[in-house]
């Protein structure tokens, strides 16, 4: 599975990005998609990821209320909207695929990586 990440870009605090990974290979509607962020001097975490069924997405406590996973497998994409964006948001944006059923918010739990999209919120 290929990975191609986009719409990262800079915005003003309180602004809204969308972000889309469209992703090559098969099977994607299998898999556990993700979006993880990497902050400068800082370690990958978890933002959100959603099941193939697209039931019950997940997460992190950070972003809960402002951000939205989604997916529509058809086009293999999954996107990750983001509302109310803060300073504390910028980083690089990484969408990942996970061969399992179960959403896990864990960087060792991903199969494949994109090459990630950089969001930067000024305040």
């Amino acid at each position: 599975v290929q990975l191609q990440a986009s719409g990262g870009g800079l915005v003003q605090a309180g602004g809204f990005l969308r972000l889309s990974c469209a992703a090559s290979g098969t099977p994607f509607s299998s898999y556990v998609m993700g979006w993880f962020r990497q902050a400068p001097g800082k370690e990958r975490e978890f933002v959100a990821a959603i099941r193939s069924d697209g039931i019950r997405p997940n997460y992190a406590d950070s972003v809960k209320g402002r951000f939205t996973i989604s997916r529509v497998n058809a086009k293999n994409t999954v996107y990750l909207q983001m509302n109310s964006l803060k300073p504390e948001d910028t980083a690089v944006y990484y969408c990942a695929a996970d061969r399992g059923s179960a959403v896990a918010p864990l960087v060792e739990n991903y199969d494949y990586w994109g090459q990630g999209t950089l969001v930067t919120v000024s305040s």
